[in-house]
């Protein structure tokens, strides 16, 4: 009866009565989404804000066990696990990690027997696309939802993601969760949920995917090096809000950059070498403009009622992440 159901659901979302997305079956696509568990150690730098216990989903992408996720999830892991179709845990390795992106690589020690989902283009999704959301589960797992907007996300923790796909309604499980077109192939790896104003109905709840585009110029680096070979942007090491243009510090990293030049929470970020802020957005392009990681970026803040001008000497972001990239040809 599952099964039934399973095809019957495929059949309407792609509009025809089909069995099979090109060479793969509706069962084989979503058996290439497995679940994913991870131990990080208290001393980690992002214990404090991710916990040290984390869970969610990952897609296997090739025959060699590489597992696509939310790199959130096993950012400073030191022990991950990997839940498989039929239900028999296996261990994992930590193979890359993509800040920029938001992508996060690992490996299955053991074959897992799957076919892997295929990879899509992002580039063709639009906003009213039809889309189904995967998580692990199989047939109980999946949702149909649409596409809501592409448009450019910022987070408050020194990110960027241009282009993001934006669906709707939101799927509570989203970590890590794959995003599969018409054609049955890859569009994108969930990663948030956030809320979205759209024309005409106002404020919807929505998950954010990492458009699947991104990782074929950085695969072959995250499966040999652990991360891009692309220079690192000046990281800074704080949090950071937008109200109305302006740009507060609510949180700085301990022993980061910003808490070395003496940033606090509540400081307003007036300029970055001498250019007016506006926005988060237009705050992180600034300071990544002066330069590659360790470039000092000279900022003019308002504390209470005074201007103060500070120098943050800016960091590799890997370089402080206790991350153990297993390298692999």
């Amino acid at each position: 009866m599952k099964k039934i159901c399973l095809l019957a659901l495929f059949s309407v979302f792609v509009g025809f009565s089909g069995l099979a997305f090109g060479f793969q079956t509706p069962e084989e696509m979503l058996n290439a989404v497995v679940k994913i568990r991870s131990i990080i150690p208290k001393e980690a730098h992002t214990a404090t804000s991710l916990g040290t216990e984390r869970e969610g989903n990952g897609v296997v992408i090739d025959t060699k066990g590489h597992i696509l996720t939310a790199g959130y999830l096993i950012a400073e892991a030191e022990i991950i696990e990997v839940i498989g179709p039929e239900g028999k845990t296996i261990s994992a390795a930590f193979v890359g990690y993509d800040h920029n992106t938001g992508f996060g690589l690992l490996r299955a020690n053991q074959p897992l027997g799957v076919e892997p989902l295929k990879l899509g283009q992002s580039s063709k999704v639009k906003a009213g696309d039809p889309v189904l959301v995967a998580g692990y589960g199989g047939a109980d797992s999946i949702m149909v939802a649409r596409v809501v907007s592409r448009k450019e996300f910022t987070g408050y923790w020194e990110y960027i993601l241009e282009d993001a796909i934006y669906t709707s309604p939101p799927y509570a499980d989203f970590g890590g969760t794959a995003l599969i077109g018409r054609d049955g192939r890859l569009l994108g790896i969930g990663s948030l949920f956030t809320q979205l104003v759209i024309p005409e109905f106002g404020l919807i709840p929505c998950n954010i995917f990492i458009p699947i585009d991104l990782l074929n110029p950085i695969l072959h680096d995250l499966i040999t090096n652990g991360r891009s070979s692309k220079a690192p942007r000046p990281w800074l090491g704080m949090n950071s809000e937008e109200s109305h243009g302006r740009v507060f510090v609510t949180r700085v990293t301990a022993g980061g950059p910003a808490e070395k030049a003496g940033l606090q929470p509540g400081d307003l970020i007036l300029t970055v070498k001498g250019m007016a802020v506006n926005g988060l957005a237009d705050f992180y392009r600034k300071v990544w403009a002066l330069g590659n990681a360790g470039v000092d970026v000279p900022l003019s803040i308002l504390r209470e009622t005074r201007i103060r001008e500070l120098t943050v000497r800016s960091a590799d972001r890997y370089q402080f992440l206790m991350l153990k990239p297993k390298k692999m040809i």
